[in-house]
């Protein structure tokens, strides 16, 4: 096993996809954490802020998932499609011929992986809306031990969203598919999808267990919430569950399905 986790961790790390991936990242979340930031700082005379003090800092700070999980899902389905795309599947295996801990390797090489991006993510999101909360706000949040909570948990977010990337990747192992679902789902799809449900008090509680939504209950903030139109979010130990559950469910269907063809 632990020769198919450093082996899976050197061809991960010897790409240039995923920095690339991580550039992207800290240019997009730090536009759109000050575009948020400023929405919330300056108002029109007579208007009232969607969020102010604190809450205006989470709702911010959340950014990192509510726009961001894109980027850890894209680099966890790259490791595994790329596999696909570029035939280096056989290969792989015969390194590493037991087909579970040749995914349960890729699961866990993603991590360190995911653990930067989360740092990068979280950076980037502060650096782009603290500022103006700071100096035309109610104040950044930065010493609050809510808010350092939430961060931290952001970074935790980022890395489970790359091994739940990894684990979708060995379902549709198409890479072109793949990023076109993920990038469906997560920019158009789910956040519709919470949003409606949210509205219709009897399927509200179903938007905290769809992916983004247990992640924004991790966090314990969501950016969707800002406009009233999110579900009431999990407890934190609730919400780690489901997000490890759609890794799970989804690796072992992937392990079922994909993983259990012959490959050549």
């Amino acid at each position: 096993m632990r020769a198919a986790l450093l082996a899976e961790y050197r061809k991960l790390v010897s790409t240039r996809m995923w920095w690339l991936l991580l550039l992207v990242m800290v240019a997009y979340l730090g536009f759109v954490s000050a575009a948020v930031s400023a929405s919330f700082v300056f108002v029109p005379d007579g208007s009232e802020a969607a969020l102010v003090g604190e809450d205006a800092a989470r709702a911010t700070y959340s950014l990192v998932n509510g726009v961001g999980y894109v980027f850890p899902l894209v680099i966890g389905s790259l490791a595994m499609t790329t596999e696909f795309r570029h035939k280096t599947i056989t290969q792989s295996l015969l390194v590493e011929p037991d087909r579970t801990r040749f995914l349960a390797a890729k699961l866990v090489s993603v991590v360190p992986i995911g653990l930067v991006a989360g740092v990068v993510g979280v950076a980037a999101t502060v650096a782009g809306g603290a500022p103006l909360l700071a100096i035309r706000g109610d104040g950044s949040y930065l010493r609050d031990g809510d808010v350092l909570t939430g961060l931290a948990l952001g970074v935790v977010v980022v890395a489970l969203w790359a091994v739940i990337g990894v684990a979708f990747g060995s379902i549709l192992s198409n890479q072109v598919a793949a990023i076109v679902v993920i990038l469906a789902f997560t920019q158009f799809v789910e956040p519709i999808a919470r949003v409606v449900l949210s509205q219709v008090d009897a399927l509200a509680g179903v938007a905290s267990y769809l992916p983004g939504g247990a992640a924004d209950s991790l966090i314990g903030a969501s950016f969707l919430g800002a406009g009233g139109g999110d579900a009431d979010l999990l407890p934190r130990w609730a919400a780690a569950l489901v997000l490890v559950a759609y890794a799970v469910v989804f690796a072992v269907i992937g392990r079922l399905t994909t993983l259990r063809r012959d490959v050549g």
